[in-house]
C-alpha cells in the first residue's frame, strides 16, 4: 500500500535517507526520539517535501503522479498542522465540503456529538483531548485508502487516547485493505495498536518486526561480563553495558530461558527496546 524505496532528504545538520514497505490491512508504527526523521518521513509522504533521490509510491503510483482524485484518499493529522483556532466545527465542516468529495457531513457532525466536541465554541476554546479527536475525525471524514498520524494521541490522557485509538481500529474493520502509519512516543499505543513497528534514528531505520514478536520473544537478558563473554551470542541483537554488568536485546526468550536457567531474562517494551538498539552497540 505504501512503499519507500531509498528516500533521501538532506538538510544542514540532518540527512533522511529511508525505505519502507507496508501492506495493505495493516497498522504500522514509526517510533524514534525527537529529531530522527517520523515528521520529515510524513511530509515526504504527503508530497510536502521535495526530495532528490528515492521514490514513494501508494497503491502502486508514485506520489510524484498523484491528482486531486488520489490525494483525497489520503487522510492525514500532523502535530504542526490545524484549522485556525478562531473557526468553529461548522466552519470546518464547510472547509472539508469544499476540499473533499466524498466528505460525509452527517457523519462528521454524529461523530462530533459522540464526543461532545462543542459546535457553538471557537476551537481555541477547546481542550487538548477536543482539539486532537477533531483532527483525527477530520482525517477519517472522507473516503480514504490511507492514514497518515503523526503524533496523534501526544499529551493526552488515557481515556482521550484509548476514544482515538478506537476510531483507528474501527477505520480498519471497515475495510482490510486500509493502511495506517503512525507515530507516537506513547509506547503502549503502539503496543496496543500496530502489527508492525519501525525504529528511526538519525534518519535511518534501524529496526522493524512484527509487534506481536516484540511483545512474546524479544526480551532483556542481563548478566555479568564473564558470562557475556562465554554464551551464545547468535540470537543478540544489541547490547549495552550497565552497572551490574552488560544487557542484552535478544529475539529468541525461550532460547535462553532453556538453556541458560540462571540467566535474568525480562519482558521489555519498546522504549527499553528502542533504548539499546540506540545507546547500546550491535555484535
Amino acid at each position: 500500500m505504501i512503499r519507500i524505496d531509498g528516500l533521501k532528504k538532506n538538510y544542514k545538520d540532518f540527512n533522511l535517507d529511508v525505505s519502507l514497505d507496508l501492506k495493505p490491512g495493516t497498522i504500522n508504527g514509526l517510533v524514534g526520539t525527537n529529531g530522527a526523521g517520523k515528521s520529515t518521513t510524513f511530509k515526504a509522504i504527503l508530497g510536502l517535501i521535495s526530495y532528490k533521490e528515492g521514490e514513494i509510491f501508494i497503491n502502486d503510483k508514485n506520489i510524484k503522479d498523484f491528482k486531486y482524485e488520489d490525494k483525497e484518499r489520503i487522510g492525514c493529522v500532523m502535530t504542526d498542522s490545524f484549522f485556525s483556532e478562531s473557526f468553529k466545527i461548522k466552519d470546518v465542516a464547510k472547509i472539508l465540503k469544499a476540499t473533499y468529495k466524498s466528505f460525509d457531513e452527517a457523519a462528521f457532525y454524529k461523530k462530533c456529538e459522540q464526543y461532545k466536541l462543542p459546535t457553538d465554541k471557537m476551537i481555541k476554546e477547546f481542550s487538548n483531548g477536543m482539539k486532537a479527536k477533531l483532527k483525527v475525525l477530520t482525517a477519517l471524514s472522507h473516503d480514504t485508502d490511507v492514514l497518515i498520524l503523526d503524533e496523534p494521541t501526544v499529551g493526552l490522557d488515557v481515556v482521550a487516547r484509548d476514544d482515538i485509538l478506537g476510531e483507528i481500529r474501527d477505520y480498519m474493520e471497515k475495510d482490510e485493505n486500509r493502511t495506517v502509519l503512525i507515530s507516537s512516543h506513547i509506547s503502549s499505543d503502539i503496543e496496543k495498536l500496530c502489527d508492525t513497528t519501525y525504529m528511526i534514528h538519525d534518519g535511518k531505520i534501524v529496526f522493524n518486526d512484527d509487534t506481536d514478536k516484540l511483545l512474546s520473544e524479544y526480551a532483556a537478558l542481563k548478566v555479568d561480563e564473564e558470562t557475556f563473554a562465554t554464551m551464545d551470542k547468535s540470537h543478540v541483537k544489541a547490547y549495552r553495558k550497565e552497572k551490574y554488568g552488560i544487557e542484552c536485546l535478544t529475539d529468541a526468550r525461550d532460547f535462553y530461558i532453556e538453556n541458560y536457567p540462571s540467566m535474568v531474562v525480562e519482558k521489555m517494551s519498546v522504549d527499553e527496546m528502542m533504548m539499546i538498539l540506540i545507546k547500546g552497540e550491535k555484535l
